[in-house]
């Protein structure tokens, strides 16, 4: 199978017959991207690289529109590795805002609740982290893909958060607990939101970025923590951000998600949208 990434120098056959396993494209997903956005670029690029209307483009496992990172995208037969690409374990980089929480569980939902924050501390946030090693039952957000009777979870939360109702109830009353593996979590930073609101205003305002994707204000004065995660399929980054704060009596939510690596595949070596479709043209 051919690999194509950030260090990817060479040139691509415009016959995609000469790429029998197919080809992965070893991504870093923008911010304020869907994974659809992603595809649609990509897939456009290669149709008219091979001349081939019929070319089968895919992803191996979605990020939300406010992560960013490894995004495998799969085109030709790579297609039919995009299960076994996504059972594969995945690192993740997360920044968890105590004190307040979304319908969302991150920045796409505006925070509805704010919470008391006395007993968050570097050292508290350190001392809970062992807790959520090795495997476990997590409750994932209703504001997800998951599927309930047949449509999915999102459209439910949607019509359930304009009618007010509590999404946490709902969705440990409506979606199966997923069975996790958590292999690692450290912390690597503690600050303040205040400290990191102005990046973040500033990644939001990338070339593509989606206007329709919605980013909550980030209050000033929020402890922040930086988490790394080693994790297996399944699990969501925003679900236990929510369960940290939990753990602490407060409330917290995702404010910053990037998918360091997936399996084998890492950030660093991840090539960007405008390399991708560079290398295809």
């Amino acid at each position: 199978m051919t690999v194509v990434d950030g260090n990817f120098s060479g040139t691509l056959s415009r016959d995609i017959n000469d790429y029998p396993e197919g080809i992965v494209v070893v991504m870093d997903k923008p911010y304020r991207w869907t994974s659809a956005d992603v595809i649609r670029k990509v897939k456009f690029a290669a149709i008219r690289h091979f001349n081939k209307k019929n070319l089968k483009v895919g992803h191996a496992g979605t990020l939300d529109p406010l992560a960013t990172g490894v995004l495998l995208v799969c085109i030709g037969n790579a297609c039919k590795k995009a299960m076994e690409f996504q059972a594969g374990d995945k690192e993740y980089v997360a920044g968890v805002c105590f004190g307040a929480t979304t319908p969302s569980y991150d920045m796409e939902k505006d925070i509805d609740r704010t919470f008391p924050i006395d007993k968050v501390t570097e050292n508290s946030v350190r001392a809970i982290l062992p807790g959520f090693l090795g495997e476990q039952d997590q409750v994932a957000p209703l504001f997800s893909a998951k599927q309930v009777d047949g449509r999915r979870a999102y459209e439910l939360a949607r019509r359930m958060l304009a009618e007010g109702k509590a999404l946490d109830e709902a969705a440990s009353q409506l979606l199966q607990m997923n069975h996790i593996c958590i292999n690692s979590i450290e912390l690597e930073s503690y600050g303040s939101s205040t400290d990191i609101a102005p990046a973040l205003a500033a990644e939001g305002k990338g070339s593509g970025a989606s206007s329709r994707i919605n980013v909550a204000v980030l209050p000033d004065g929020l402890p922040v923590a930086t988490i790394r995660v080693s994790c297996s399929k399944g699990t969501y980054i925003r679900a236990l951000a929510r369960d940290m704060g939990e753990r602490l009596e407060s409330g917290a939510f995702l404010c910053s998600l990037q998918r360091s690596a997936c399996g084998a595949f890492r950030v660093e070596n991840a090539a960007t949208v405008e390399k991708a479709v560079a290398i295809l043209r």
